[in-house]
């Protein structure tokens, strides 16, 4: 049974991967469409999951069926941080844990994610510095991580 304590934090861990997530997509979806990126989190999510549905390939699909994978992986890495600090009882909105628990999840997308979605290695299929779009990306996952959590804690 889940407990009132258990259930905030997953609530809290939920928003705040939620607000960083939306900063993140925003920033990769703006930047894509202002041609400064070359990609945008909400169409690898969405290419990602057209072909796992085997559906034809759209751009404004891919964008409307990113957008929820996204913000949900986005809350599953807030509920991740927070399951995390609080069963190392670890300082909650120390910024170096933060940016290291940040870096790790940038790695995990150049490593794991992208060649998932058919992005390749560290996104070469997308371009050859996808990794630096990613890293600026991430970036601001932590930044809104963090001050959401500053924020609601």
């Amino acid at each position: 049974m889940i407990d009132k304590e258990m259930l905030m934090l997953l609530f809290k861990g939920g928003v705040s991967g939620l607000v960083a997530g939306t900063l993140m997509g925003i920033i990769s979806h703006v930047g894509f469409k202002v041609w400064i990126f070359k990609s945008s989190l909400f169409i690898i999510d969405g290419t990602f999951v057209q072909r796992i549905l085997r559906l034809k390939h759209e751009a404004k699909q891919a964008v409307v069926l990113g957008i929820p994978v996204h913000l949900a992986t986005s809350m599953s890495f807030g509920i991740g941080y927070l399951i995390l600090v609080t069963i190392f009882k670890l300082d909650l909105i120390n910024a170096w844990l933060i940016m290291f628990y940040t870096f790790i999840l940038w790695l995990s997308m150049l490593f794991v994610a992208l060649p998932t979605a058919g992005q390749g290695l560290l996104g070469k299929n997308l371009g050859p510095f996808i990794w630096i779009e990613q890293l600026i990306l991430h970036i601001f996952f932590g930044i809104g991580l963090w001050g959401t959590i500053l924020l609601i804690y």
